[in-house]
């Protein structure tokens, strides 16, 4: 019988199509590209995919991502589903990875014994050497238990249900958020910035995105890093170059300091693994 192999992110999965090919393997492997961890999610695996347009019109919004993505995944995983090979899940512990494991879990979750994962540490899918690890970790495909298939697709649900503008992942919880939220961390990181003796007062958009990634909870992807860039930017809340170098604004960053809190959003739990 015919193995698929899934793993969010282009890049990651020509990495995974390498190794196999190194290790003599003719599987398929389908990249999941839909960055689950932004945008609406209601309805995303209904009939008809009222869920699936919502997301395109989302993409289409930010203008720097293929609307098509979304639909793509969704083709992908209807066909799955109509298929009886194998499935062999790759996954980090990246909230993006977590959300994708959770999706393919409900769409299976009526075909358990297929469902097979490798569980993957962040730098192995990329940096130097990163086919000859994943070729390494091959043999290391295991089943997915039943009561934890079942557990991963109502997470999935509750993803779906929370409908949150932004999921993060930390200590097996998801916590649905705001752009609000995000937009709070872009501007905390640019106030760091500026506070440092030695730096210059514009911050490149990817070094934010990099900071970015270590206090939200998910991997900030660039499209919606320059998004949010330009939505402050037209709110005057900081200042933008042509080049999407980013400060402060000296007003805003003085009202903000004169700011209540922002309300913490409630979060689905996730039970321990």
């Amino acid at each position: 019988m015919t193995t698929i192999h899934l793993i969010y992110g282009e890049p990651a999965a020509a990495t995974l199509r390498q190794a196999l090919e190194g290790a003599g393997r003719p599987d398929r492997v389908i990249a999941l590209r839909d960055d689950l961890t932004v945008g609406p999610l209601r309805d995303i695996d209904e009939a008809g995919d009222p869920g699936v347009a919502q997301r395109a019109a989302f993409w289409e919004r930010l203008g720097d991502v293929s609307p098509a993505l979304a639909r793509d995944d969704c083709a992908a995983l209807v066909a799955l589903e109509a298929d009886d090979a194998h499935v062999v899940i790759w996954h980090t512990n990246d909230a993006a990875h977590q959300l994708a494991l959770r999706r393919v879990c409900y769409r299976l979750r009526n075909v358990p014994q297929r469902l097979n994962e490798v569980r993957l540490a962040a730098d192995e899918i990329s940096g130097p050497n990163a086919t000859a690890r994943l070729e390494a970790r091959l043999p290391d495909a295991a089943p997915i238990s039943v009561l934890r298939i079942t557990r991963l697709a109502l997470e999935w649900q509750e993803a779906k249900f929370a409908n949150g503008e932004t999921r993060r992942w930390r200590d097996n919880t998801f916590t649905s958020g705001t752009w609000g939220d995000l937009d709070t961390l872009i501007l905390d990181v640019l106030d760091a910035h500026e506070a440092r003796p030695a730096a210059t007062a514009w911050l490149a958009s990817d070094a934010l995105g990099a900071a970015l990634t270590r206090g939200a909870g998910f991997t900030v992807g660039e499209p919606i890093v320059l998004w949010r860039l330009r939505e402050l930017a037209a709110a005057e809340e900081l200042r933008l170059r042509d080049d999407m170098c980013a400060a402060c604004a000296p007003l805003a960053a003085a009202a903000r300091a004169t700011r209540a809190p922002l309300p913490q959003t409630a979060a689905h739990l996730s039970l321990p693994r």
